[in-house]
């Protein structure tokens, strides 16, 4: 596609919106997949036979998920990832391509398989269960030649990583952290030399999981504090909670005041849940002052500001699939973070995407459009 059509299709140009960032180009790395989505009335039991009301093939993978909701939102970004030959792989390519995400930095395995995915929709708990095939070789940091790999991340705004293939990821983010490029990691779960990843990143979002068992330490708000500890470089970390939203310590605007009285994380954070309002079904957000002293006792204290962001208040009947909401929250951060957004505005916006994801079946086929009208005012307020 032409790339004044492309615009026009996206709706990047509307004069009802503020202008795209300067620099949009998102350097991505992580796995693409196909994913076979079947829905069933309910999950079924151990050696229980249930009747699925529907099975249907889409593109997935969380690098190639979030990547695509950030081309929608009117980035420019490229995937480095590693597929099969086969014939998954040149379909989960050719989708990523009509989406805008350029897929140049992809190798292909000759005789390889590529990554497929299982996802198992529970229509009556509104959950989805996956189950992945990753392909075959695993990508290895031979197959990201230096030159190209330099090229390719010399106008990057930001490089993103969804924190697999942790070998051939650390190459990339190494080569990232010489050039002075921001570095988002995503950490889903514990994984052999995500540790690595962090130690680069500047920003980390968590699922909802992973910094309890990261840290083990007892409360989120502390295992957040205690991330941020560890992790010198992070400018702000964000765990996203499903229909409770998303908590986030950002340390970015806080200054050095030694005279600053330390609050509990826990206590704060329960303070903070008191002041939502229950009756605004859209995303927003409720914060502590600019700047507080958190105190996590027993592992140390820390200047930030925490903010709790709020989901959307979907019906039940207009949810059809979670799969790829992360995914999604990433993508509209990915593209918050090249406008400039300061996060009273990126949390809601980010909470906003990921909601109108979980609309439509896959992990892409509710994905917004920058144009879509349920964004306007979330991303008209960037000017404000």
């Amino acid at each position: 596609m032409a790339e004044s059509s492309m615009s026009e299709t996206h709706g990047l140009f509307s004069s009802d919106l503020p202008p795209l960032p300067e620099n949009r180009i998102v350097v991505g790395f992580g796995m693409v997949s196909v994913d076979y989505v079947a829905i069933v009335d309910a999950f079924p039991k151990p050696d229980e036979k249930v009747r699925g009301r529907s099975l249907q093939v889409f593109g997935g993978g969380n690098a190639a998920n979030a990547l695509t909701c950030a081309s929608r939102l009117g980035l420019t970004p490229k995937l480095i990832t590693m597929v099969g030959d086969d014939s998954l792989g040149k379909s989960a390519l050719a989708e990523l391509e009509a989406d805008g995400v350029d897929t140049s930095l992809v190798k292909i395995s000759n005789g390889g398989t590529s990554t497929s995915t299982y996802v198992i929709v529970d229509k009556q708990m509104k959950t989805r269960t996956c189950i992945y095939t990753l392909g075959v070789p695993a990508m290895v940091p031979d197959d990201l030649p230096k030159a190209k790999l330099k090229s390719a991340l010399a106008d990057a705004k930001l490089a993103y990583f969804d924190g697999r293939s942790t070998k051939p990821a650390m190459v990339v983010a190494q080569e990232a952290a010489r050039m002075g490029i921001p570095i988002l990691v995503e950490a889903e779960r514990k994984k052999a030399g995500l540790g690595g990843l962090l130690d680069l990143a500047t920003y980390i979002i968590c699922s909802e999981k992973f910094p309890q068992a990261w840290t083990s330490v007892s409360s989120m708000p502390k295992a957040l504090v205690s991330i941020l500890l560890k992790y010198p470089t992070v400018k702000f970390v964000i765990v996203t909670l499903g229909e409770k939203g998303c908590l986030m310590i950002d340390r970015r605007a806080c200054g050095e005041d030694p005279d600053l009285d330390a609050i509990d994380a826990d206590s704060l954070t329960e303070s903070l849940k008191l002041k939502i309002d229950e009756n605004v079904t859209t995303p927003t957000y409720v914060s502590s002052v600019s700047s507080v002293r958190l105190k996590a006792n027993g592992i140390g204290t820390l200047d930030g500001k925490l903010l709790l962001g709020t989901a959307e208040k979907i019906p039940p009947s207009e949810i059809l699939d979670t799969t790829g909401a992360g995914d999604a929250f990433i993508g509209a951060v990915l593209y918050a973070l090249c406008a400039g957004m300061p996060p009273e505005k990126m949390l809601p916006f980010a909470c906003q995407v990921a909601a109108i994801a979980c609309r439509a079946l896959g992990a892409r086929a509710g994905l917004p459009y920058r144009a879509d009208p349920r964004l306007a005012s979330f991303l008209r307020q960037t000017n404000g």
